[in-house]
């Protein structure tokens, strides 16, 4: 061997003391090798109340803004009554459609009262005019 190749290999453990790094924990493959501090989770924005805006159809005028004793009164005992949070969806069934009248207070806390209204036939599902439903309903 030559000398220089000696001096040369017998400088290598040296220069890999230099390179040396502190042992590390083993790491389970996929995982990073730094500990990601917990984060809080961001706070879920406030939400004010607001009205829900009335429909205004010409021939539900009598429908919106009644109250659920009213309905009943108007159409009789609704097939479906259901709450959710602070609505109420009321569905009235005939032969000739399905009245479905969406309740919602009018101010916070108050009772609800009919906002929107929605109908379709019975057989199908089509759309069909609802204050032609309501009147249809209405009469039985």
């Amino acid at each position: 061997m030559s000398p220089k190749l000696i001096v040369s290999l017998a400088l290598f453990p040296l220069l890999a003391a230099c390179a040396a790094t502190a042992p590390s924990q083993p790491q389970r493959p996929g995982t990073p090798s730094t500990r990601i501090p917990p984060t809080q989770p961001p706070k879920p924005p406030v939400q004010s109340w607001r009205p829900a805006r009335e429909m205004a159809i010409p021939g539900l005028e009598s429908v919106i803004g009644a109250d659920s004793r009213t309905l009943t009164q108007m159409f009789g005992k609704p097939r479906l009554d259901v709450t959710e949070g602070d609505v109420r969806k009321l569905q009235f069934s005939g032969r000739p459609c399905v009245l479905d009248i969406y309740l919602y207070p009018p101010r916070q806390g108050a009772d609800p009262r009919a906002t929107y209204v929605d109908a379709r036939r019975e057989s199908d599902g089509q759309d069909v005019d609802r204050a032609a439903c309501a009147a249809a309903l209405r009469q039985r």
